[in-house]
């Protein structure tokens, strides 16, 4: 309840050396006109000095001394204001109230430290006027502050009563007030001196009291002095309750339960233990969980543990963090699908043009569930070239079944504990991000993209790829364990959607899993279609622009996909529309004359001069090159097979950096050519009379793979037998000793970027014919096929007569 910094502490809970209390009754006061005006200020800290309450102040601050002597040789008046900041040792006067005490001082003391010990008198309450002076010390003029008295008599005896009662109180409780302080308060009759001496007693801060001392009526002081007692009483009885049922000698392990104890009993005082409410949270949201019994036996398990472990033990955040994982999960929670297979269609039709495969596939999924009504979702994986929308037709099938979406990015991804999650027990573990993910959409049936599937890294922290085994295995995801959770998670609803570029990097087991989808590149038809339908509106809304104030036809948009990109996919387009998007922005915004229609002369103006030139080596091919066909992750292109003899013994040199596959092809080529060389007029001296060189340009890109046979057989043919090859002619196919062709893979990637070359036409294997059928016709328009399995068929076609 009270202080020891003043004369009554003998309230003090914590005693120094006793003072005896010296007080003034307000009939001995001064009157107001003797009174003086302008006076010396002494700054208090952490205190308020009240009327008629007098109490000792060590004086150490120079300003104050000075102050303090002046005021003493004079007529020994003071003003005491209280500091607004305790902390500022040089205070100024807009750092104090304004509103204080005049005091006279009673004595000065000099200590045998050298300090200065002053014993001041509250007489009256004033208030600062004006600031006089700062140096050498503060000096100010005052008015005095008048309070409005009680005048029920009665009511004046009642609060005189109650706080003398509330005070002898907190006196009997606190063992460490002595006794004697009731004798103190009792000897004390005028209620406002009363008020005055137990507010200077109270142990509240100096702010509390400052609002106390401005209070001008009487009666309203009164009050809230009432109130601090009330609320000291009820703290010094929680005490007495804590003291009454703990120990009093403890070692540390004691001392600690003994503060826990003492938290708790406060909080159940205050309304309540927040760690039984975190408790009580945890269990009503357990009550609205779908979940097995298992698990609720587990989660009741774990809730019971968290009750008995002390909260200040590391253990408890562990458990408490678990718990909020358990009730945040979404347990056989599920969105509920739109079997409208019609809305379905519409939905990825306007999302997407072309890959009607997948469309059909996906609506087969939704049709079969719709008449099954439960059924284990696939595991998809759509595999093509960067910028053909493998990831964006997730989202489209996740909005064509009003289903939540999430993305994964697996890009990169080394650590097993990412998929699996790490085990509760380390600092800062988490489920998986397969887990985080389904409580982030609150659905156990998303669809979910698992992006980048390829590209999964692999180091001394686990495999990734492995542990994805049982997330994307239909027969095991429904029992998914997770290391965090340590219980089994049903993922059997979730809808995974893999996507990748290169499918050989996918490992066997995890590619076996899986309903592999191969997405080709667009044609220049397809991508018309979709800078119509999609790119332009998107990029013209992108950069604010209306449709009255751009326009690109069909044929513009043409002969920009094939002088400005070159790519199977179309993010180079979107790349290149947005820059035409923003010349034609800046112009409006420059307030400039332009044309909203766009023509070949505007977009060379833009873009520059044409990046691709499809003339290159189709025209007068020289001696010895031909146009092969390859396959990348990135889409289809064409190579261009050199070779050239020069003087020597017939040795043969490849560069272009080849794989093992592309250079046995080329030995194969030659090999053959050599067996055959009377049927085409060769002289076989030539093979043993030069030295023979086979260069692929662009050699910083690693080639392979056996789909360059023919075309490399077709460039050494070329050069032996001083025969040309035909122009605009492309071929693919591998090739033996025996001089067959064989079938290749990427047919469509590979058809489609001879078109993008400007190719007119392409020799395959026979067996390949089904694979160009697949491809819709206008797609193909304007290519001549030519199906062969022999390679004299190749050669009676490529070379010129």
């Amino acid at each position: 309840m009270f202080e020891n910094n003043q004369m009554s502490d003998m309230f003090s809970d914590d005693q120094v050396e006793m003072i005896p209390i010296l007080s003034i009754d307000e009939d001995e006061s001064i009157k107001t006109e003797d009174l003086p005006e302008t006076v010396p200020v002494l700054p208090l800290r952490n205190n308020v000095l009240f009327p008629d309450v007098v109490i000792p102040i060590s004086v150490g601050r120079d300003k104050s001394i000075k102050a303090v002597k002046k005021a003493y040789k004079d007529k020994k008046f003071i003003t005491v204001l209280t500091q607004k900041d305790a902390n500022n040792d040089e205070p100024d006067f807009k750092d104090l109230y304004p509103i204080g005490t005049l005091a006279r001082i009673i004595k000065l003391i000099n200590m045998p430290d050298n300090g200065t010990t002053v014993i001041l008198q509250g007489v009256k309450k004033c208030e600062v006027v004006d600031l006089i002076a700062e140096e050498p010390f503060m000096e100010v003029s005052i008015k005095f502050v008048e309070d409005v008295p009680l005048t029920d008599e009665n009511e004046e005896k009642a609060f005189i009563s109650t706080m003398k009662e509330l005070s002898e109180k907190i006196i009997d409780i606190s063992p460490q007030i002595p006794n004697e302080a009731k004798i103190v308060i009792n000897n004390i009759h005028k209620v406002k001196f009363l008020t005055h001496f137990i507010t200077s007693n109270l142990n509240i801060d100096a702010k509390d009291k400052q609002v106390i001392l401005e209070a001008n009526d009487l009666k309203q002081r009164i009050q809230q002095v009432i109130r601090h007692l009330q609320y000291e009483m009820q703290v010094q009885e929680i005490k007495a309750n804590i003291h009454s049922k703990t120990k009093t000698d403890i070692d540390k392990q004691q001392r600690e339960y003994f503060l826990n104890q003492q938290i708790k009993a406060i909080q159940e005082e205050l309304g309540g233990d927040m760690y039984q409410e975190e408790i009580n949270r945890l269990k009503e949201k357990a009550k609205e969980k779908v979940w097995s019994e298992s698990v609720a036996k587990h989660f009741e398990k774990e809730i019971g543990k968290l009750q008995r472990i002390n909260p200040a033990a590391a253990e408890y955040s562990v458990i408490l963090n678990y718990l909020d994982w358990m009730v945040e999960l979404p347990w056989n929670e599920y969105t509920k699908d739109n079997f409208d297979l019609k809305y379905a269609k519409k939905v990825l039709d306007e999302d997407h043009f072309g890959l009607d495969k997948i469309k059909d596939r996906i609506l087969e999924y939704l049709a079969v569930l719709k008449l099954k009504g439960d059924l284990k979702s696939p595991i998809l994986c759509f595999v093509g070239p960067p910028g053909v929308g493998k990831t964006s037709l997730g989202k489209s099938i996740a909005r064509a079944l009003d289903r939540k979406y999430i993305r994964m990015a697996l890009g990169g991804l080394h650590d097993e504990s990412e998929i699996r999650g790490h085990r509760k027990t380390y600092i800062g573990a988490l489920p998986g991000r397969v887990i985080q993910s389904l409580k982030k959409v609150q659905s156990a049936n998303p669809v979910f993209i698992l992006d980048e599937i390829d590209k999964i890294g692999k180091d001394h922290r686990g495999d990734p790829s492995s542990a994805l085994l049982e997330v994307l295995d239909p027969e095991q995801n429904s029992t998914f364990y997770d290391n965090y959770l340590e219980q089994e998670f049903d993922l059997s609803k979730v809808l995974f959607i893999a996507t990748a570029n290169n499918i050989a990097e996918i490992p066997a087991p995890l590619r076996d899993r899986m309903e592999i989808i191969q997405l080709s590149g667009y044609s220049v038809e397809e991508k018309v279609e979709i800078a119509k339908k999609h790119l332009v509106q998107k990029q013209r809304e992108a950069h604010g622009l209306k449709a009255n104030q751009i326009k690109i036809s069909p044929s513009v948009l043409q002969y920009i996909i094939t002088k400005y990109t070159y790519e199977s996919g179309v993010r180079e387009l979107d790349r290149v529309l947005a820059s035409i998007m923003r010349n034609i922005a800046k112009s409006i915004s420059l307030e400039e004359e332009y044309v909203p229609n766009i023509d070949t002369e505007k977009v060379k103006l833009v873009l520059g001069k044409e990046k691709y030139n499809h003339d290159l080596y189709t025209k007068n091919l020289p001696l010895g090159v031909a146009i092969g066909l390859a396959w990348t992750p990135m889409g289809g292109d064409i190579l261009f097979l050199e070779s050239t003899l020069s003087k020597g013994k017939g040795s043969l040199t490849m560069t272009g950096n080849l794989g093992t596959v592309m250079k046995e092809s080329a030995t194969t080529a030659l090999t053959y050519l050599q067996s055959i060389a009377s049927n085409l007029k060769i002289d076989t001296k030539v093979f043993e009379e030069n030295n023979l060189h086979i260069h692929v340009p662009e050699g910083a890109i690693p080639k392979d793979g056996p789909s360059a046979g023919i075309a490399l057989f077709t460039a050494l043919a070329s050069l032996y037998s001083q025969r040309k090859i035909k122009p605009y002619l492309a071929l693919s196919g591998e090739i033996t000793l025996r001089g067959k062709v064989l079938p290749v893979g990427g047919i469509k990637e590979k058809i489609l970027a001879a078109k993008r070359a400007g190719i007119k036409e392409i020799i395959l294997c026979n067996q390949n014919e089904r694979d160009v059928n697949e491809i819709q016709a206008e797609f193909i328009k304007g290519l001549k096929f030519h199906y062969v399995d022999k390679m004299q068929d190749v050669l009676d076609i490529a070379l010129l007569k």
